[in-house]
């Protein structure tokens, strides 16, 4: 299993040695900082703690200031944590690199926070029906009968029920993309297909879990 942080640069096209245009999404992959390791003897499992970007030290709180001093690593701005088989290998302190990660070809799953789309109705959030616009109906754009009845358990509406509310500005995470090309030297990751999230977002990069020989 691998892992890597990287932030979304956004999505172009690339065209491979018979000339056909891939579409893909470039991932700004700088080298992560190994923090902490989790071993099975001490925490029950086996996993790497990694982080990147910059920050200054008085924009963190005390105690997550006072550890990295301890471990005398250079503060970084996320942590994110990955279980990682051979994680033991790593060294605190020491820079993991996209090439030491994935190579073109790999498959690898990404998660990162969907755009938020701010308050939406049942028909733009769940894509139901609208009700007939003319003949004097007054229910067009509504959620429509809820359900609930006075007997057999109802009079209130159940769990579940879809409803008006927040879209979007949700984990989500895309499987089985397949990684065009590395970009060591400009530390870039170009990855076949969309992943979640805006411009400039944070999104995790994952060996894939449904990593089949062939697959395409």
């Amino acid at each position: 299993m691998k892992g890597f942080i990287g932030t979304k640069v956004g999505m172009t096209q690339v065209f491979d040695e018979t000339g056909r245009a891939i579409p893909v999404t470039v991932i700004h992959a700088e080298p992560n900082t190994v923090v902490r390791l989790r071993t099975p003897e001490k925490d029950g499992y086996e996993a790497v703690q990694l982080g990147v970007g910059a920050v200054r030290p008085h924009k963190m709180t005390q105690p997550l200031r006072k550890d990295f001093e301890k471990r005398g690593i250079t503060p970084v701005k996320f942590l994110r944590e990955f279980r990682l088989s051979g994680a033991s290998e790593l060294v605190p302190g020491s820079m993991h690199r996209i090439e030491d990660a994935f190579s073109a070809g790999d498959l690898v799953d990404v998660t990162g926070t969907s755009k938020g789309k701010g308050f939406a109705g049942v028909i733009k959030r769940w894509g139901f029906h609208r009700g007939p616009m003319s003949h004097g109906s007054k229910y067009h754009r509504r959620v429509g009968s809820l359900g609930s009845r006075t007997s057999g358990g109802g009079g209130r509406v159940h769990p579940g029920r879809k409803l008006p509310g927040h879209k979007g500005h949700s984990r989500v995470t895309v499987l089985k993309l397949n990684v065009v090309r590395v970009d060591s030297d400009r530390n870039l990751l170009l990855v076949r297909g969309a992943v979640p999230g805006p411009k400039g977002s944070l999104v995790l990069i994952r060996e894939s879990v449904r990593n089949r020989k062939g697959a395409k």
